[in-house]
């Protein structure tokens, strides 16, 4: 899997909040911290639980299910570089928002 998501202009989460896409056989998490966006794989790499419906501090998203906290800029979990969610670059090109998707191997 690679290429761009186009992010619909009314799925663009406002400040200090968040929005779930589904996508081939991923969902992915949008979120908007201070008008930084940043995208996640939605699934906690612990055991699978989403990401999108957490608390968001900051930069870090809790897990609802066991309450890691993992960084949005880097994809780790707090004071560890064990554990990481996949994380996406997004682009905005004149307007238009855009998830990177590089591939299922290598994400950023």
């Amino acid at each position: 899997m690679s290429g761009r998501i186009a992010v619909p202009a009314e799925k663009v989460p406002a400040v200090g909040q968040r929005a779930l896409f589904e996508f081939d056989d991923k969902s992915l998490a949008l979120f908007n911290v201070g008008g930084q966006l940043h995208a996640i794989n939605d699934s906690c790499p612990h055991q699978g639980a989403s990401l999108c419906g957490g608390r968001l501090e900051g930069q870090v998203i809790q897990c609802a299910a066991h309450g890691l906290r993992f960084n949005l800029a880097t994809g780790y979990l707090l004071n560890s570089t064990q554990l990481k969610v996949a994380r996406y670059p997004v682009e905005v090109v004149d307007g238009q928002t855009f998830i990177v998707i590089a591939s299922e191997e290598s994400p950023s």
